[in-house]
């Protein structure tokens, strides 16, 4: 068992920076820069919506050569540098050759990361400024960095893990943003994630696809899908340790598992956090359907938010998800921690209302951390997907974003 915490120290070989360039109206942080003493290892996860923004496009490209060294992130808020056409492809190359000239690289070795508002161009003379002053501010701030990539989010997200295995110790670590617009399938959310391990890329890849499938990709706020979603993963090898890989993976997924949950704990107006486990569906597929389905109900969510225990929202949700299930022989359970003891109730059993109390069951789901239990009694699938509650706060947030 790894033992993941909500900070980062140092980790080695690897410097950060959180600076405010002008970027947000205010005077928060809006501009972060990740730099490797070394060239990295790199691997990225990205967004599966079509339209994809110009700085995915950039990062995809540098990725898919088998051989691509990386020596730095760069990361801007208040424009997502999305539908913004030919300008906007030069904008996400100039600003890697800015980074390039501050740290001594190319600018093939610099990876760019947008989030913000869709449809405006970057303000360049910003964001050369902001790279001046994040590269002269380089070194343990992990927790500015953090706070330089959020947008709606309401506090930082950060990680870390010392791993020991028979090779050595070594860290990971890493940064996440994301509060609204999101949904699995990468869905705005942004991570970056490095450890001083040495890997090959094909073996970063392989361990952040897989650790992104069991975490990014299994979260649900709105239902909604950013064309900038991105998670990076960059090793630098500074410790000097050749990692056991099924030790990796483990560290790995849990710092991903972690990192993914702080975004749903952080929804836009969420005052619930839940976790839907579906359980003996047909197989993977129908489960993480059938619990994506649940997640994403607009009713479902109100009626968390609200404290309701109406399951035949969660009942109905599944029934509609386009996969094998049958109401009679699937049971639904609530639990939660209640007057400080954890306690569970049984709504639905085989196609009809369980016999339970209606203010055991408003308790239950009254609380902050609310787990959801579907069996679908059909066969040996499981998936679980972390939710939140929509409240009207999401509302309020959402319907003045841009303005």
């Amino acid at each position: 068992m790894v033992e993941i915490v909500s900070s980062i120290e140092a980790v080695a070989g690897f410097k950060a920076a959180g600076v405010h360039c002008g970027l947000k109206k205010d005077d928060r942080l809006d501009l972060a820069l990740i730099v490797s003493d070394c060239s990295c290892a790199a691997a990225g996860v990205f967004t599966t919506n079509q339209l994809q923004a110009a700085p995915v496009r950039y990062d995809q490209k540098l990725l898919r050569r088998g051989s691509a060294s990386v020596r730095a992130v760069i990361v801007n808020t208040g424009s997502a540098n999305a539908c913004t056409g030919p300008q906007g492809d030069e904008n996400a190359r100039a600003t890697a050759q800015y980074v390039a000239e501050r740290v001594g690289c190319t600018a093939d070795e610099v990876l760019v990361l947008s989030t913000g508002v869709i449809g405006t161009q970057l303000p360049m003379d910003k964001i050369r400024a902001g790279i001046a002053q994040a590269a002269g501010a380089l070194g343990d701030n992990w927790q500015a960095a953090a706070q330089a990539i959020m947008t709606t989010d309401t506090r930082p997200k950060l990680a870390s893990v010392t791993v020991t295995d028979a090779g050595g110790v070594y860290q990971i670590a890493g940064i996440t943003k994301g509060a609204g617009m999101i949904a699995p399938n990468m869905a705005t959310m942004l991570g970056v994630i490095v450890t001083d391990a040495a890997l090959s890329p094909s073996q970063a890849q392989a361990a952040l696809s897989a650790g992104v499938a069991v975490s990014y990709n299994q979260i649900v706020v709105d239902g909604d899908m950013s064309p900038n979603d991105t998670v990076l993963l960059l090793a630098n090898g500074a410790s000097g340790v050749k990692p056991d890989v099924d030790v990796f993976q483990q560290a790995l997924t849990a710092l991903c598992e972690r990192l993914a949950q702080a975004i749903v704990r952080d929804g836009e107006g969420a005052t619930k956090f839940i976790a839907l486990e579906v359980r003996r569906a047909s197989d993977d597929a129908a489960a993480r359907k059938i619990a994506h389905t649940i997640a994403t109900s607009a009713l479902v969510k109100t009626a968390f938010y609200g404290s309701d225990a109406n399951w035949g929202r969660i009942i109905a949700a599944a029934g509609r998800s386009g996969v094998p299930f049958d109401p009679s022989r699937a049971q639904l359970q609530m639990a939660s921690a209640v007057n400080g003891r954890r306690q569970a109730v049984l709504l639905f059993n085989a196609g009809v209302p369980a016999d339970y109390s209606e203010a055991l069951a408003a308790a239950i789901i009254g609380a902050p951390d609310v787990q959801v239990t579907l069996d679908c009694g059909l066969g040996s699938g499981e998936a679980t997907v972390w939710t939140c509650d929509l409240s009207h706060d999401y509302v309020t947030i959402n319907g003045a974003y841009r303005t």
